[in-house]
C-alpha cells in the first residue's frame, strides 16, 4: 500500500532528524545507525495511520544500503593524479576523515591512498573527528603547518568549510555536482571546485 517514494522520502527525513542531533559515538556505528533510522521511518509511517512494516524489513534495507554504498564507492576521476602532482610540488597533505577504523582504513587500503599522504586521521583510529577543533589542529600539527598555510578540502559544508574557517583555515567546498550552495546557505567557502584537479597550478 506503499510506495518506494514516500517510504525513501519518510526515511530520509528521519536519518536527518536523528543525525542534526546524534552524538559522535554514532558515526562509528554506522550499521546500526541506519537500521535504527528506517526503523525510525517505519515508525512514522505507521504514526500517520499506514500498516506498519516490519522490522525485519527495516533491517534488510539498512544492511543492503550498507553494502551498496561500499560497492558502489570509488575515487573520483582525476583524484589519484591530482594529490600525486600536489605531493610532487612538495605539498604536505593529510587525510581526515571520520568514521569507524575498520571500515575507513579498509577503504585507505582499497583506493590506495595511503602512500599518496604524510599523515592519515580516521576518527576511530585518534578518538576525534570532524568537526571537533582538535581534528584540525591535530593534523596540521602532524604536518608541522598554521592554520594560515593551510586549505581544507571536503563536500561537507560544516565539516571542512564553517568548523576549520573557525580556526582561520582556508576552506575549499568541493561541489561534486555542480548543484551550488544551498539555498540560504549562511557558510561561504574561500573557494568552490568542482575537482581536484581545479587546485593544480596552470602548466608553463
Amino acid at each position: 500500500p506503499l510506495s518506494p517514494h514516500e517510504v525513501a522520502t519518510t526515511v530520509l527525513a528521519f536519518a536527518r532528524q536523528f543525525w542534526s542531533t546524534a552524538e559522535p559515538a554514532w558515526r562509528l556505528k554506522l550499521g546500526e545507525a541506519r537500521r535504527l533510522t528506517v526503523k525510525g521511518g517505519f515508525d512514522a509511517l505507521a504514526a500517520r495511520g499506514y500498516r506498519a512494516l516490519p522490522d525485519d524489513l527495516a533491517v534488510r534495507l539498512a544492511d543492503r544500503f550498507t553494502a551498496y554504498r561500499e560497492e558502489e564507492m570509488f575515487v573520483f576521476p582525476g583524484a589519484h593524479e591530482a594529490i600525486d602532482k600536489l605531493k610532487a610540488l612538495g605539498v604536505k597533505l593529510a587525510l581526515v576523515t571520520n568514521g569507524a577504523a575498520d571500515t575507513q582504513r579498509a577503504k585507505v587500503e582499497r583506493f590506495e591512498l595511503a602512500h599518496r599522504f604524510d599523515h592519515i586521521q580516521i576518527e576511530g583510529e585518534h578518538g576525534f573527528g570532524k568537526p571537533d577543533e582538535q581534528a584540525y589542529l591535530h593534523a596540521m600539527a602532524a604536518l608541522g603547518v598554521s592554520a594560515p598555510d593551510t586549505w581544507m578540502i571536503g563536500d561537507n559544508l560544516e565539516w571542512e568549510v564553517e568548523a576549520p574557517q573557525r580556526l582561520g583555515i582556508y576552506a575549499i567546498w568541493m561541489d561534486v555536482h555542480g548543484d551550488g550552495l544551498p539555498e540560504g546557505s549562511t557558510i561561504k567557502p574561500d573557494r568552490i571546485i568542482r575537482s581536484l584537479g581545479e587546485l593544480l597550478p596552470p602548466p608553463k
